[in-house]
């Protein structure tokens, strides 16, 4: 008679995989680290393999260990697409979904709509996870995530996509800087040996290079931001000028700063806010639900916002 795996073995490793210390892999797995390392020792010998190395200081993966982890990724993902196929035959976007929401997204565009779909979908649980594009999309494709707000154009794997609306590019300069008298920028008019962006890692500063025509240039780091917000305040001390996405600027991104923006006019100023989710993923249509949800939401904001520039006016 042959033994498989417990799927809470499976989880054992793949957490040690992720956090690379027994410790935190306990701690994230709400076992104690003695727990974990039976569990550990218990699949190793069930295999009769060494899966991973020990010492004080490293935990590393033995190569047939990287294979197997891999592998329990996808068996930890399909059993949970199995309990989602049960759960989802009840009341559409009801029970837990886990959103990854990348970072030039999360703080700008998620108090405007989750309050509107607490109202929609009150039986909706959302767990949110902020984090990187490529990350996110690893999470996503691992099964750690069930669907992720993004910024296309991006690569993200096999996943299924519901484009959800266009978000312009604004150029943030001090009026010192830059004569900000017309309504708007064209991409030749950016002074790109001036040009702040985010650190790597960050879609957007594909994003913005692209929108200002050059996708090939290259920035030091006095030219680097860790965050759209450090960016601003760059901005604010006459340090350069940046691309700020429509979003951040409506949600007041540059109250109390003299920092002034204008929308960039051009073939790639802008980037396409989606939502992906696994091509195997039994809750399309309930992702599908989310995307039309976000998509009227984020059209009532604009509504709003043009209502009230309207009446400032």
């Amino acid at each position: 008679m042959s033994y498989l795996p417990t799927l809470k073995q499976l989880q054992y490793l793949t957490a040690l995989h992720q956090h690379g210390h027994f410790g935190r892999s306990a701690e994230a797995m709400c076992v104690t680290q003695s727990t974990l390392s039976a569990g550990l020792r218990e699949l190793e010998a069930l295999l009769g393999a060494v899966l991973v190395e020990r010492t004080q200081r490293v935990v590393r993966f033995t190569p047939l260990g990287e294979r197997i982890v891999a592998k329990a990724y996808v068996v930890l993902r399909e059993a949970d697409e199995l309990a989602a196929m049960a759960s989802g035959s009840g009341k559409p976007l009801s029970g837990d979904v886990r959103l990854g929401v990348i970072p030039t997204i999360a703080p700008f565009l998620l108090p405007l709509l989750l309050p509107e779909l607490r109202t929609s979908f009150p039986e909706l649980k959302l767990y949110l996870r902020e984090d990187l594009t490529g990350s996110a999309c690893e999470a996503l494709i691992r099964g750690q995530l069930d669907c992720l707000l993004l910024a296309l154009p991006f690569p993200c794997g096999d996943v299924m996509v519901a484009p959800i609306f266009r978000d312009p590019f604004h150029l943030a300069f001090h009026p010192a800087d830059f004569d900000g008298a017309a309504p708007f920028v064209l991409p030749e008019a950016i002074d790109d040996s001036r040009l702040l962006v985010l650190e790597d890692g960050h879609c957007l500063r594909g994003h913005a290079l692209e929108a200002c025509g050059r996708p090939e240039l290259r920035t030091d780091t006095a030219h680097v931001g860790t965050s759209l917000h450090t960016l601003v305040q760059m901005v604010a001390n006459r340090l350069g000028m940046t691309l700020l996405p429509e979003m951040a600027v409506m949600a007041g991104i540059l109250a109390g700063t003299p920092v002034q923006a204008r929308p960039v006019v051009g073939r790639h100023a802008s980037r396409e806010i989606a939502l992906a989710w696994r091509k195997s993923s039994p809750r399309a249509a309930e992702f599908t639900l989310l995307a039309e949800a976000f998509e009227e939401s984020w059209r009532m904001q604009l509504q709003l916002n043009s209502q009230r520039e309207g009446d400032e006016f």
